[in-house]
C-alpha cells in the first residue's frame, strides 16, 4: 500500500501553518480597509495613486460640503453597527442557554449507552479491540460540539463588525471611483472570509491534537468525539440564519410596502423609519448568517471525512498524514484563496462599472482552477498509492488518483452550480429579463413566472450533484462523497468574500442615499449592490450543493456508526420515515415564511403609523423614530426563531428515540431529497425577483425603460414580486440547507444511543 510522502511532521508544521497565513492575511486586509478614515480630510488634485487614498472627489467637482457628508456617513454607520451588535448579542443569549441546555443532553444520551461505566469497551468496528468507555465519548463529544457553537458564534460576529466597520468606508470611496470602492468593500468581505476559513481549520486542527492526548491509540473514538465540533457549528448557525433572516426580511418588507409602493420614495430613503432595521439585517441575516452557515458546512464535511477514514486503513495503520487528508485541502484552499483574492484587490485594477462582474466571477474560475491543481498536489505528498476505505462492512480498495477526482468533482460541481445559479438570477441574462418583462401584465404574472423560472432553475444543480455523487461514491464509497464536499467548500475563504461584499455594498449605498450624497455615487454604489445581488445568489447554490454532499457523507457515516446493514424502502419503518422526513422542509419553511409575514405585518403598521403621525415626516423635517422599527425586528426574529431551531433540532431526537434508527435513515434521506430542491428553487425565485426590480430600476437598456421608471405600474408589480421572494431567497431557502445538514450530523453524534436504546415504541408494541 506504500505510505504518504508528507512526513507526520511535516502535516503538524503545514496545516496550523496556513491557518495562521490565513489569520494575518485577513488582519492585513483589515488594516488596508481602516487606512479609509471617516473623518473629513482635504484632498489635493492630481495626487492620485493605484489604491485611491488620495483623489479627487465628486464632491469637490460639485461644490458640496463634504465635512457634513462624511459626519453623515459615520453617525449612519454607527447607528447600523450598535443595532447589529444589540441583536447579536440579545440573540447569542438566548441560543447560549440553549447551547448549555443541548451539551448537557448529549453528556446524559452518549453516557447512558454504557450505563456511565468509566470501563474499556470493545470496539464498535473491531471486537477483538478495546476502545475507550461510551462515557469519554460523551465528555469529549460535548467538549466538541462547544467549541464548534463558540467558534460559529466567533465567526458570525467577526463577520458583523467588519461589514458594519467597512459599509461607511465603501460609500466614501465612491466619491473618487468605482474600482476604490470596489476594493474596499471586496477586502472587507475577505477579513471574514479568511477569519472564518483560517479559524475553522486551526480549532478543529488544535482539538484533534489535545483529543489524541486521552485517546492514543483508539482513534475510532477519537473521530466519534470529534464529530460533536459539525454539530455545535451547525446548530448555531440555523438559530443566526433563521433569527438573522426574519430580522432582515420585516424590516426589509415593511419598508419596502409602505415606503416604496405606498409612499412612492426611494430605497433607503431617510424619511422611512424602517431603513436603519433593513440595514442592520442585511448585516445580521446575510453576513453573520451565512458566516455561521458555511462554517457549519465546512466543519461537517471535516467531521463526516475523518469519521469514515478513522475506520478504514488510515485509521487502522495509524497513518496521521492520510487520516488529516480533509484538513490539508482546507489548508491549500487558504493558500489557493490568498493568491486569488490579489488578483481582485492588487494584480487588476476595475475602471468602469461593466468591469465589476467579471472581475468576481473570475474569483470563482481563478480559485477552482488552482485549487485543481493544489488538490493534485496535496493528493500526492497526503495520500499512499493505494488504501483501503471503509464501506459498510467491507474494505474497498482506492488509489490517490480516484480519491483526487473525488474531490476535483466536486469543486468543478460546485462551479457549475455558481454559474447556473447566476444565469437565473442575473440580470444580464434572459429568465430573469422575462420575469422583469411580466411585470407590465402586473404582480400576479410577475409571481407565475418567478416561481416557473425557480423551480426549471433546479434541473442542472440537482444534476451536477448527482453526477458528483456516483463518480465519487464509484471510486471511494461514502469517503469519496465526504471529500467531494471538501471539494466544494475548499474555497469558502473566496466564497464568503464574495458573499460578504453584497451585503457591505448595500449598506453602502443605503448611506449615500440616507446622507443626502450625489446621485453619482448612489449610482456606483448601485452598481456595486447588483453585482453583490448575482454573486450572493451563487453563494447561495455553493451553500446548498455543499449541504446537499455533506448531508449524504453524513448519513453513511450515521448508517455505518448505527450498524445499519441496508436501508430498504420497502419496509414500513423506512417508508413512513421518508414521507415525513421530505414533509419536514415545507413545514420548517411554512414556520420560517409566516414567522417573516407576521414580524413585517407589525412592522408595516408601526411605519404607517409613524407616517400618518409624525408632523413633517414626508417633507424630511421631522426625524422619524428608527429605534422602534429596530426593537420590532429584534424582538419578533427572536420569538420567532425559536419553533423552527426547534422542530430541526428535536425531530432526530424524538425519531431515533421512539421509532429507530431504520426510521430515522428514511427520516434523513426523505429531508435530504425533498429539502435541496425546495433550498434552489426558494433562492433562485427569491434572487430573480430581486434583479428583475434592479433591472427595471437602473434603466440600463431600451427594454428596461419602457418598462420604467421607478414609480411606474410595471416597477411596483416588480416591487411586489420582490417583496414576496424576499422570505424565500433569504429565509428560508438557505436555512433549509443547514435543517438536512443539522440533522444529518445530529443523528450521527447520538447514533451510539439510537443503536442501543432506540425504537421504544416498536419494541412496547
Amino acid at each position: 500500500m506504500g505510505s504518504a510522502v508528507l512526513s507526520e511532521l511535516g502535516t503538524e508544521i503545514l496545516v496550523p501553518v496556513c491557518a495562521v497565513v490565513g489569520i494575518v492575511f485577513s488582519l492585513v486586509q483589515w488594516y488596508l480597509v481602516s487606512r479609509v478614515k471617516l473623518t473629513a480630510e482635504r484632498h489635493a488634485p492630481g495626487s492620485a495613486n493605484k489604491n485611491g487614498y488620495n483623489d479627487y472627489l465628486i464632491e469637490e467637482e460639485e461644490g458640496l460640503n463634504d465635512h457634513s457628508v462624511v459626519a453623515k456617513c459615520a453617525e449612519i454607520q454607527s447607528a447600523i453597527s450598535e443595532g447589529a451588535t444589540s441583536f447579536l448579542f440579545t440573540e447569542y443569549q438566548y441560543v447560549g442557554v440553549f447551547m448549555v441546555a443541548f451539551a448537557i443532553l448529549i453528556f446524559l444520551f452518549l453516557g447512558s449507552v454504557e450505563g456511565f461505566s468509566t470501563k474499556s469497551q470493545p470496539c464498535t468496528y473491531d471486537k477483538e479491540k478495546m476502545c475507550k468507555p461510551a462515557l469519554a465519548t460523551a465528555i469529549f463529544s460535548t467538549v466538541s460540539f462547544m467549541l464548534g457553537a463558540f467558534t460559529s458564534v466567533v465567526s458570525g460576529f467577526l463577520g458583523m463588525k467588519i461589514a458594519t466597520y467597512a459599509n461607511a468606508r465603501t460609500t466614501l470611496e465612491a466619491r473618487k471611483g468605482v474600482g476604490k470602492a470596489f476594493i474596499t468593500a471586496f477586502r472587507s468581505g475577505a477579513v471574514m472570509g479568511f477569519l472564518l476559513a483560517a479559524n475553522g481549520l486551526l480549532v478543529l486542527y488544535i482539538a484533534i491534537n489535545l483529543f489524541k492526548l486521552y485517546y492514543g491509540e483508539d482513534w475510532e473514538g477519537l473521530f466519534e468525539s470529534i464529530t460533536g465540533y459539525g454539530l455545535g457549528g451547525s446548530s448555531m448557525a440555523l438559530f443566526g440564519r433563521v433569527g438573522g433572516g426574519i430580522y432582515t426580511k420585516a424590516a426589509d418588507v415593511g419598508a419596502d410596502l409602505v415606503g416604496k409602493v405606498e409612499r412612492n420614495i426611494p430605497e433607503d430613503d431617510p424619511r422611512n423609519p424602517a431603513v436603519i432595521a433593513d440595514n442592520v439585517g442585511d448585516n445580521v441575516g446575510d453576513i453573520a448568517g451565512m458566516g455561521s452557515d458555511l462554517f457549519g458546512s465546512y466543519a461537517e464535511s471535516s467531521c463526516a471525512a475523518l469519521v469514515v477514514a478513522s475506520i478504514s486503513s488510515f485509521g487502522i495503520n495509524h497513518e496521521f498524514t492520510s487520516m488529516l487528508y480533509p484538513l490539508l485541502i482546507s489548508s491549500v484552499g487558504i493558500l489557493v484563496c490568498l493568491i486569488t483574492t490579489l488578483f481582485a484587490t492588487d494584480f487588476f485594477e476595475i475602471k468602469a462599472v461593466k468591469e465589476i462582474e467579471p472581475a468576481l466571477k473570475k474569483q470563482l474560475i481563478i480559485s477552482t482552477i488552482l485549487m485543481t491543481v493544489g488538490i493534485a498536489i496535496v493528493t500526492w505528498i497526503g495520500l499512499p498509492s493505494s488504501f483501503t476505505i471503509y464501506n459498510f462492512g467491507t474494505q474497498k480498495v482506492v488509489k490517490n488518483w480516484q480519491l483526487f477526482l473525488c474531490v476535483a468533482v466536486g469543486l468543478w460541481a460546485g462551479l457549475i452550480i455558481g454559474f447556473v445559479t447566476e444565469y437565473y438570477t442575473s440580470n444580464a441574462y434572459s429568465p430573469v429579463q422575462d420575469v422583469a418583462d411580466s411585470c407590465r401584465t402586473g404582480a400576479a404574472t410577475n409571481v407565475i413566472f418567478g416561481l416557473a423560472l425557480g423551480y426549471k432553475s433546479v434541473i442542472i444543480p440537482i444534476f451536477a450533484i448527482a453526477i458528483g455523487i456516483f463518480v465519487s461514491f464509484s471510486f471511494a464509497a461514502m469517503y469519496g462523497i465526504a471529500v467531494a464536499a471538501l471539494g466544494m467548500l475548499s474555497t469558502i475563504a473566496t466564497g464568503l468574500a464574495i458573499d460578504a461584499y453584497g451585503p457591505i455594498s448595500d449598506n453602502a449605498g443605503g448611506i449615500a442615499e440616507m446622507a443626502g450624497m450625489s446621485h453619482r455615487i448612489r449610482e456606483r454604489t448601485d452598481a456595486l449592490d447588483a453585482a453583490g445581488n448575482t454573486t450572493a445568489a451563487i453563494g447561495k447554490g455553493f451553500a446548498i450543493g455543499s449541504a446537499a454532499l455533506v448531508s449524504l457523507a453524513l448519513f453513511g457515516a450515521f448508517v455505518s456508526r448505527a450498524s445499519i446493514s441496508t436501508v430498504d424502502v420497502l419496509t414500513p419503518k423506512v417508508f413512513i420515515g421518508l414521507i415525513v422526513g421530505a414533509m419536514l422542509p415545507y413545514w420548517f419553511s411554512a414556520m420560517t415564511m409566516k414567522s417573516v409575514g407576521s414580524a413585517a405585518l407589525k412592522m408595516v403598521e408601526e411605519v404607517r403609523r409613524q407616517f400618518n403621525t409624525i408632523p413633517g415626516i414626508m417633507e424630511g423635517h421631522a426625524k422619524p423614530d428608527y429605534a422602534t422599527c429596530v426593537k420590532i425586528s429584534t424582538d419578533a426574529s427572536i420569538k420567532e426563531m425559536i419553533p423552527p431551531g426547534a422542530l430541526v433540532m428535536l425531530t432526530p431526537l424524538i425519531v431515533g428515540t421512539f421509532f429507530g434508527v431504520e426510521t430515522l435513515s428514511g427520516v434523513l434521506a426523505g429531508s435530504l431529497v425533498s429539502g435541496v430542491q425546495i433550498a434552489i428553487s426558494a433562492s433562485n425565485t427569491g434572487g430573480a425577483w430581486d434583479n428583475a426590480k434592479k433591472y427595471i430600476e437602473a434603466g440600463a437598456s431600451e427594454h428596461a425603460r419602457t418598462l420604467g421608471p421607478k414609480g411606474s405600474e410595471p416597477h411596483k408589480a416588480a416591487v411586489i414580486g420582490d417583496t414576496i421572494g424576499d422570505p424565500l431567497k433569504d429565509t428560508s431557502g438557505p436555512s433549509l440547507n443547514i435543517l438536512i445538514k443539522l440533522m444529518a450530523v445530529e443523528s450521527l453524534v447520538f447514533a451510539p444511543f439510537f443503536a442501543t436504546h432506540g425504537g421504544l415504541l416498536f419494541k412496547i408494541f
